[in-house]
């Protein structure tokens, strides 16, 4: 298990749970569909490596690594 601010561009991976130092940003991604068990690709990376564009339940979507710092992933 890792974070998902540690995987590189073109890797896949399963959402396995949050940090749970943060309710409100678990709450945030939640409503974004980030939800434990969805797959999720990393297709692109801001020229500066931040923030990070990720490809969800059949949308992009765009998270700091910051707030990927707190979704642990496996890769798949």
């Amino acid at each position: 298990m890792t974070r998902l601010n540690q995987i590189s561009l073109g890797a896949a991976a399963r959402i396995v749970s949050f940090d749970n130092n943060n309710n409100e940003l678990q709450k945030k991604l939640l409503a974004m569909g980030l939800i434990p068990g969805s797959l999720l690709e990393v297709i692109r990376f801001a020229p500066l490596g931040d923030p990070m564009v990720l490809k969800v339940r059949g949308s992009s979507l765009s998270l700091r690594k910051a707030e990927a710092d707190s979704i642990f992933v496996e890769l798949v």
